[in-house]
């Protein structure tokens, strides 16, 4: 097994540093916030709304998903997130609809910004530019302009916060400055003490998690709640980082179905490892439901891994177990061989549907 306490070794497949990308996410949550801040919205978007639907993609998405996960207890009116081309048949007049492309090229969101436009919601776009800039330009649209550089995974710190930000401005949560910089001291406290490079894999717990999950299939579980997007987040960076397929459930649906799936077909089983995330705000019985998950796979010889969130904070507790789950797919995309940062098929994918 390839030594990731090794530079080395590191540099001589992360071509592209994404580590330092991962590395400077506290930094990027911190420049997030920055153009959050600075953004002035018309007048015209401070009014009442009957739902929210963020539109996206991917990367894209999964920023408005962590959002939607968070605010769920606070929302005054429903957030949902689309991805598709088309918008539920609700969106009308009375709908706000985010349209988030990092690139500004995604064809479903630009898909789904015209049908909006359709069907006369109000519209935002957050991107770095793109078709989807210019489409909102033309038509009037406010656009949240992120950075440019960054493949559309690894700008989550801009594709959330700027999303949190532009709520509390349109009065669907109250202000999140305090969350947010909670939020960052505890990126930086586990870069520096627990998870980045420079901690040693004896006092790593994602270098640890990394090491049980190489050449093993991945079940991501946690509560249903504000978790149920941390868990797409850990799945989503397996798949592009490590190149590695995952699967996942929620609980307690889990214990109505799934737990009685982990018995065959035994001959793959065997390479099956749990990984629960657990957090101090779940539910008592979720919790406790938890545990006694945990003792029937324990007992049935499956390889179970804790991952529990840090910080005050339910914001705080969520990007700690996001960036801990970042670390582990980079970490194991190195134990795999693997350069963490190109996506092959996707480009692949998206060239082959540009021919029509």
């Amino acid at each position: 097994m390839l030594n990731i306490d090794d530079l080395k070794i590191i540099k001589k497949y992360d071509k592209s540093d994404m580590l330092g990308v991962i590395e400077a996410f506290a930094d990027q949550c911190r420049a997030a916030k920055a153009i959050g801040m600075d953004l002035n919205l018309p007048d015209s978007f401070r009014r009442e709304y009957k739902n929210i639907v963020c539109t996206g993609m991917g990367g894209s998405a999964i920023g408005a998903d962590i959002i939607r996960s968070y605010i769920t207890d606070e929302a005054r009116i429903p957030l949902s997130v689309n991805r598709n081309y088309t918008l539920p048949n609700f969106v009308g007049s009375s709908s706000l609809v985010i349209a988030s492309s990092y690139s500004g090229n995604t064809e479903e969101t630009i898909s789904a910004y015209k049908d909006a436009s359709a069907k006369g919601a109000s519209i935002i776009v957050i991107t770095s530019g793109g078709q989807l800039q210019e489409m909102a330009g033309r038509d009037g649209n406010p656009v949240v302009i992120i950075p440019k550089g960054f493949a559309p995974r690894c700008a989550l710190g801009y594709s959330s916060l700027t999303l949190l930000i532009l709520l509390s401005k349109i009065g669907i949560v109250k202000d999140k400055s305090r969350d947010i910089d909670e939020a960052i001291g505890v990126l930086e406290w586990l870069k520096d003490e627990k998870v980045g490079h420079a901690v040693s894999r004896k006092k790593n717990p994602a270098k640890y998690i990394a090491d049980s999950l190489h050449l093993k299939f991945p079940v991501i579980y946690a509560s249903q709640g504000h978790l149920d997007s941390v868990v797409t987040r850990w799945r989503g960076e397996l798949s592009e980082n490590a190149k590695v397929l995952s699967s996942g459930h929620l609980f307690p649906e889990m214990n109505h179905n799934e737990i009685v799936g982990w018995e065959n077909p035994k001959s793959l089983l065997e390479d099956f490892v749990a990984v629960m995330l657990r957090d101090a705000g779940d539910h008592p019985r979720n919790s406790r439901r938890i545990d006694v998950t945990e003792k029937i796979l324990e007992k049935n010889k499956f390889k179970v891994l804790e991952v529990c969130s840090f910080g005050k904070g339910l914001l705080a507790r969520i990007f700690s177990l996001i960036y801990i789950g970042d670390f582990t797919s980079f970490y194991l995309s190195i134990l795999n061989g693997i350069d963490p940062t190109p996506v092959d098929r996707i480009d692949y994918l998206k060239k082959e549907l540009a021919k029509g």
